[in-house]
């Protein structure tokens, strides 16, 4: 679906003005970008601002020309092909509306159809079938204007949708959202991927990669850092667990195998077992355990995708920090 190959983008910055003349200096965004993203895989994009997401993401969807490198999308250089690209992509960007701000949202939506030359029976299959997911039928004859965001941000999803593209980009879709209205959109996504559109999703908000994207790829400086399954990620780069016990009394655990670090809370009654994945499992450690003592509950704590992602960025912190200034633009 995405092929990227040694992608680049330079732009010219002024830096200072001299007695004559504006001195300009050169900005790399994006330095050597490659992937693949195949059909049906749901990836997210990260990294902190200025690492060059945005970047990335508008010379994928046609709206900047590369300095060099090759970008393939659906089979088509966005640049050269932006119109038939729009055809087959759909994109969300969380603070940029493409909706009518004085239409009812479903006006938006009929002008969306027309531009996109989508037949009317085709159109309202897929409409209907958003506005149910969606729940959007209280507020379709709303002016855009008057809706609230977490309303506006499902319309945006929904325009993105109707000519269904086999690809849908979005960028940062829960800004600003509460948590109900973030959930009802993360389900809704999650059914979109599972009936095969192809999801790239940049955010800040790790909540939405954990649960839409079992892929991850993090950017700094205009390069990638990593790219991987999370779980592997996870793994590699937070190679500890925590396994939480409940005693159905207080006592005080022997030695464990592959255990590192013991803390005790609830005087006694609920202990945070901490042991390293390549020493032993959690099933094994769970085994053991149960020898020892009557459990009364247990969970194994996997470590929170931010700090898998805070890793990532330590880990190549000495080489990015000798690299020259980017922006995200």
């Amino acid at each position: 679906m995405i092929e990227v190959r040694q992608l680049r983008r330079e732009f010219r910055v002024a830096s200072k003005k001299g007695r004559f003349r504006r001195e300009y200096k050169t900005v790399v965004a994006v330095d050597d970008v490659s992937f693949d993203v195949a059909a049906g895989e749901a990836v997210g994009y990260v990294g902190p601002n200025g690492a060059g997401k945005s970047t990335t993401i508008k010379m994928l969807t046609g709206i900047l020309v590369p300095t060099g490198g090759t970008v393939r999308v659906n089979g088509v250089d966005p640049a050269r092909q932006r119109k038939e690209l729009a055809r087959r992509i759909g994109v969300v960007f969380g603070q940029r509306s493409q909706l009518w701000w004085d239409l009812p949202l479903r006006d938006s939506f009929a002008l969306l159809r027309s531009i996109y030359r989508v037949n009317s029976s085709d159109h309202g299959k897929r409409l209907e079938e958003c506005v149910d997911l969606l729940e959007l039928a209280p507020f379709l004859d709303t002016p855009v204007r008057q809706l609230s965001l977490g309303q506006r941000m499902r319309g945006e999803v929904t325009a993105a949708l109707l000519h269904a593209p086999e690809l849908l980009v979005l960028d940062e879709p829960t800004i600003g959202l509460d948590l109900e209205s973030k959930e009802r959109l993360r389900e809704f996504l999650a059914g979109l991927n599972r009936r095969g559109t192809t999801l790239l999703l940049t955010t800040h908000d790790l909540d939405d990669i954990e649960r839409l994207c079992p892929r991850l790829m993090v950017i700094d400086h205009g390069t990638v850092l990593a790219d991987g399954p999370l779980a592997e990620l996870r793994a590699e780069v937070t190679p500890e667990r925590v396994l939480v016990i409940d005693l159905r009394e207080p006592l005080n655990l022997p030695p464990l195998p592959g255990v590192t670090e013991v803390r005790s809370e609830a005087g006694g009654l609920r202990h945070h077992l901490t042991f390293r994945r390549a020493e032993t499992t959690a099933a094994a450690l769970i085994t053991e355990v149960v020898r020892h003592v009557e459990v009364h509950d247990l969970a194994v704590v996997e470590p929170e995708i931010d700090d898998v992602v805070r890793r990532l960025y330590a880990r190549t912190s000495a080489a990015t920090d000798s690299t020259p200034d980017v922006v995200d633009l």
